[in-house]
């Protein structure tokens, strides 16, 4: 629980704002890259952009220097230059203790490790964090999203960023948006003028949570439309499978949270993403790669052979969403994100995902009393 929300007009008041990216992925190396040079052209901001990196070696050097010096990050964004101001800090220690405004950008395995070390300095009270983190973890048999456990951990306020947004497409500087989960109006702001280009523009909608569960089931949605690619299926079965998935994890985050969006849904956090993780994402490879080696390979092996280095998130979300669906007894009304996890971990063919909507019964008539009317967003 957050003891206070400090205003970034407060804090702006010390000086411009130090941002920090915790993370350096191709996604988390795209997001430096935007904020570095939004940051050059902002008094708000300092002009250095920090960028933690978990060091490792790539071709005989540190990945640290591979960015400090030439600028580049060459095992998980290689070929694109990045600004001289994104600066590269292996050690947390260095970022913690002098950070305004927190990226997460790490994969959701080795969140609550880096949080755990981050709450073990004196974080500015007044910080605040964004998550671009896509998963959840379970607490007490219910989905806690990412930006929930970094609010929790580090006693500071937290945002959260999903969205359509395969990180060599932005690097290309081809145009795409995001939708930024907000509880604070200012700290949107912020974000918004941190983030925002002509290329890839931040839709600001207040619904942290509806972000942040589209965000991790799309991902189980893919490992479904990755099966269907296995199997041959045309486009009108592979988009019936993702219909049916995005109708579950509309009644997932209803079911688990207060005051879920709509528009949410409709945004790039949504549809938008969904769409692209479905037909472009390392989920939907690796789901066809797993279905084609009937058994004989497991997702750790696929993801070594086809990642280079990045984690497969799918199949761990996959896990989640199936423990609490069968804590509380809710496989008849999650049938898709069932049979995906016994496709995925019990040995069940991916056919048998086809043969269970494939009934004789006719499905229930819907009533206009059971409908929502569709409401114009223009004045």
């Amino acid at each position: 629980m957050l003891s206070h929300n400090y205003s970034i007009l407060e804090t702006l008041r010390r000086g411009p704002l130090q941002v920090s990216i915790i993370g350096s992925g191709n996604w988390g190396t795209v997001i430096g890259k935007i904020a570095a040079l939004n940051a050059k052209e902002s008094y708000i901001f300092e002009n250095v952009v920090r960028i933690w990196v978990h060091e490792e070696i790539v071709e005989g050097r540190k990945l640290s220097e591979w960015i400090n010096v030439e600028h580049e990050n060459s095992k998980y964004l290689p070929g694109y230059r990045l600004p001289d101001n994104l600066v590269a800090v292996p050690d947390l220690e260095d970022i913690a203790t002098s950070t305004d405004l927190f990226i997460f950008v790490v994969p959701h395995q080795f969140v609550e490790k880096v949080c755990e070390i981050l709450s073990s300095y004196a974080i500015r009270r007044t910080a605040k964090a964004v998550s671009l983190i896509k998963g959840f973890l379970i607490d007490n048999w219910k989905p806690l999203p990412f930006h929930q456990y970094i609010q929790n951990v580090l006693k500071i306020e937290c945002s959260a960023i999903s969205g359509a947004n395969v990180a060599k497409d932005i690097a290309d500087e081809q145009f795409s948006e995001t939708t930024l989960g907000y509880s604070d109006q200012e700290s949107a702001v912020v974000w918004q003028q941190l983030l925002d280009t002509k290329y890839f523009k931040v839709n600001p909608i207040p619904d942290k949570c509806g972000v942040q569960i589209c965000g991790a089931v799309k991902n189980v949605i893919a490992l479904a439309a990755g099966f269907c690619d296995a199997l041959n299926c045309g486009s009108n079965t592979k988009a019936t499978i993702i219909r049916i998935g995005f109708e579950e994890m509309k009644n997932f985050a209803n079911l688990f949270f207060d005051g879920i969006l709509e528009e949410t849904f409709f945004d790039s956090a949504g549809l938008a993403d969904t769409i692209t993780t479905c037909y472009g994402g390392r989920n939907v490879k690796c789901a066809k790669e797993f279905a084609l080696a009937e058994g004989n390979k497991t997702w750790e092996e696929i993801e070594v052979e086809m990642l280079n280095g990045q984690k497969l998130q799918g199949p761990s979300t996959c896990c989640d969403l199936f423990s609490v669906i069968t804590h509380h007894k809710l496989e008849q009304s999650f049938p898709l994100f069932t049979i995906i996890y016994c496709i995925s971990y019990q040995h069940v063919p991916p056919h048998a995902m086809l043969t269970l909507f494939q009934r004789s019964e006719t499905r229930p008539i819907r009533l206009k009393k059971d409908c929502h009317l569709c409401i114009s967003s223009n004045p």
